[in-house]
């Protein structure tokens, strides 16, 4: 047996104890492979849930109902509200804890409600490398991380999702909208509503792994570093800055490094850096 057979097993195993549960799911590939797995163990006492608020792209919400649709899950479309806390609106280095708490205590509230006794989510053993906020508010309402409780790294979640024909296998990893925006900048549904349409325009033009980073007037973007000579061409520059400032914004820069993980992390003071996730 493989290491990687040895980790399948033990998330099956892990799974089958739990007898049930209601799964966090986003539509990326962990916690899509997540509820794949819940689903083939589980049966219909695995139930996704989806958290539907401003901060999530209208086309990831439709993504994440083809999936759960295409792998026989039955779907909770659930809206919350972490917009409406001026706690998270005002974009604190730990917006993601009052984010968390939100979606976290609705999946726990949807849980008792049909009467499943357990909450998972899609974290994994990569994912400790990062000061996540959000790990706090799981932590205290009791959501489980069967995929880390298994030893699954990231790219052990591509390789198994990839094995089990998951669609979403290679896709990028995407943060939620509010990511796009330096701490301490408010964030409100029509600034999340821009930065998404403009995101929208990047990939109809192809830009799989993309991120509009919201400056008030000015919008920064940033695509894979080997893409970022896409914009050496005048008319897809000239194109998308049009549609940019159609969306609100003045003025539109591209990253000449193009996306990395953090990249906003550079703007938060040292002292405070220790509180803050890539995004």
């Amino acid at each position: 047996m493989s290491p990687l057979d040895d980790k399948i097993a033990r998330l099956r195993q892990g799974l089958g104890d739990l007898g049930e549960a209601v799964v966090c799911f986003s539509g990326g590939v962990d916690s899509g492979y997540l509820l794949a797995e819940a689903v083939r163990v589980l049966g219909d006492r695995a139930v996704a849930l989806t958290a539907v608020s401003p901060s999530l792209a209208p086309e990831e919400g439709a993504a994440a109902r083809r999936l759960a649709s295409d792998l026989g899950a039955r779907h909770l479309l659930v809206d919350t509200a972490e917009v409406d806390d001026p706690r998270y609106a005002a974009n604190p280095v730990n917006r993601c804890y009052f984010c968390k708490t939100e979606v976290y205590g609705r999946a726990v509230r949807e849980a008792a409600r049909l009467g499943v006794a357990h909450v998972v989510d899609g974290f994994n053993v990569d994912d400790r490398g990062d000061v996540r906020p959000g790990r706090q508010a799981a932590k205290e309402r009791g959501v489980r991380s069967p995929l880390d409780e298994a030893g699954f790294t990231k790219a052990d979640v591509r390789a198994a999702a990839r094995r089990v024909g998951l669609p979403v296998w290679d896709k990028p990893a995407l943060a939620c909208l509010s990511s796009r925006f330096p701490y301490g900048t408010a964030i409100t549904p029509e600034r999340l509503t821009r930065v998404a349409a403009c995101e929208r325009v990047l990939r109809e033009r192809g830009f799989r792994v993309c991120r509009v980073r919201y400056f008030d007037r000015r919008a920064r973007i940033e695509v894979d570093p080997q893409e970022v000579a896409r914009f050496d061409d005048a008319g897809l520059l000239a194109d998308v800055t049009a549609r940019f400032r159609a969306a609100g914004f003045d003025e539109v820069e591209v990253d000449p490094e193009g996306y990395r993980r953090g990249a906003l992390n550079d703007l938060v003071p040292p002292d405070r850096s220790q509180s803050v996730s890539g995004r």
